[in-house]
């Protein structure tokens, strides 16, 4: 009964250090994720052109990187409170071990002092010949042959022990500077975090000071964003009316679809969820739906896609296989690629410059053109959009983790 616990005590502590150690595995992680983000939204800023550029545009930024540092802070501190937990559990093993140590030599070294003591063959013989039986001789042989074996035995117990408390030693020296390094980078970024606190309470004093100037520019972008929508869904309405044509029907609202295209759509759906970026790398600057703004609560925000930032000259890239639908200058912004996926439509919008023609064949991944830079913002912004016929879908429920 006692050797059971023992074991499923082992087990509960080998699960144990197993779950913490993928703990640790997921925060380290997820840590490198985030700083991968703060290092994308620098670059970002870095590479926006500053001229024409919005205070409005500015804040957002700063922001945007304050968040993402503030969620560095707090992981940070969850690996650190962690690191904690697991050199006091390896401090407490390592002095449980030195005392088992301890007591181990001890036992070892009055073992052999007595094996030493009647260590001649003399002895052994004279022990084995003053047996009052057979029996009692062959008995005597086996308790000299167990303590010789148990003397080894007990010996390399006393090695094995003492090279886990070196290992022991070394992982808690490791964990120490591990937590001395997150300690210190955690200082470096709640002082980075101050500093962007204290520039973005000033530029919103700036802004609240000229309020109603920064309404009337963002009504402006809205009404442009509008006027870019609605040319952007009489295409979609035309694409329609232009292949339904082909095959005799006279559909306006949604594609008559061929086997093939029923398939493809098919294919398109099964892939909710997991389908890639539209670009290599990038940072979501405006998500899907309808919101206050942040600073100006008055005015309403409505965005029929997602607003994607990314690196200067940065490529489109098609999320799925199909067929470019059509390829339009639209004013205002740049030259949007449609492409048509059964009756799903994927939509870039603000390219500079185009790779593909209406009617080609895409492939997954592949460059449709590459991204110009919005005139507001200053960098280089991709707008995605996802139709199913006619019916805007959210970008966030498709895309793999956008």
């Amino acid at each position: 009964m006692k050797y059971f616990q023992y074991i499923l005590l082992v087990a509960v502590l080998v699960s144990g250090l197993t779950s913490q150690a993928q703990t640790r595995a997921e925060l380290e992680a997820k840590r490198q994720a985030i700083q991968q983000e703060i290092e994308q939204i620098n670059s970002i800023i870095r590479t926006a052109e500053t001229k024409g550029r919005s205070a409005l545009n500015e804040y957002e930024d700063l922001q945007r990187r304050i968040n993402a540092t503030e969620k560095l802070i707090q992981v940070n501190n969850q690996e650190a409170n962690l690191l904690t937990r697991e050199i006091n559990a390896n401090a407490n093993k390592i002095d449980r071990l030195r005392n088992e140590l301890e007591q181990l030599k001890t036992d070892y070294e009055q073992m052999i002092q007595k094996s030493y003591r009647s260590k001649s063959n003399k002895s052994r013989i004279m022990f084995l010949f003053s047996s009052e039986s057979f029996l009692q001789a062959y008995k005597r042989i086996q308790y000299m042959k167990q303590f010789a074996q148990y003397r080894k035995t007990q010996g390399q117990e006393v090695m094995k022990q003492t090279e886990e408390l070196q290992e022991l030693n070394s992982t808690l020296f490791e964990q120490r500077r591990d937590q001395e390094k997150i300690i210190a980078e955690n200082r470096n970024t709640k002082s980075k975090l101050v500093s962007d606190k204290n520039n973005l309470n000033q530029l919103l004093a700036s802004i609240n000071k000229e309020k109603q100037k920064y309404t009337r520019e963002l009504k402006q972008k809205q009404q442009e964003v509008s006027r870019i929508d609605r040319e952007i869904n009489r295409l979609i309405r035309e694409a329609i009316a232009r292949e339904n044509k082909k095959s005799g029907s006279d559909a306006k609202a949604t594609f008559n679809l061929t086997p093939e295209a029923k398939a493809l759509a098919k294919d398109f759906a099964q892939n909710k969820g997991k389908l890639p970026w539209p670009v290599r790398s990038g940072e979501v600057s405006m998500r899907f739906g309808e919101r206050p703004h942040p600073i100006v609560k008055t005015i309403k925000i409505m965005s029929n896609g997602v607003r994607i930032d990314t690196e200067k000259n940065g490529k489109a890239r098609a999320i799925f296989e199909g067929e470019v639908s059509q390829v339009s200058k639209i004013p205002g912004a740049n030259v949007v690629v449609m492409v048509r996926h059964g009756d799903y439509l994927s939509i870039y919008n603000n390219l500079q410059k185009v790779f593909v023609k209406s009617g080609d064949k895409v492939a997954r991944g592949e460059e449709l053109g590459e991204i110009g830079i919005n005139s507001s913002s200053g960098k280089t912004t991709l707008i995605f959009q996802l139709f199913k016929n006619t019916t805007k879908l959210n970008p966030e429920q498709w895309i793999y983790k956008l």
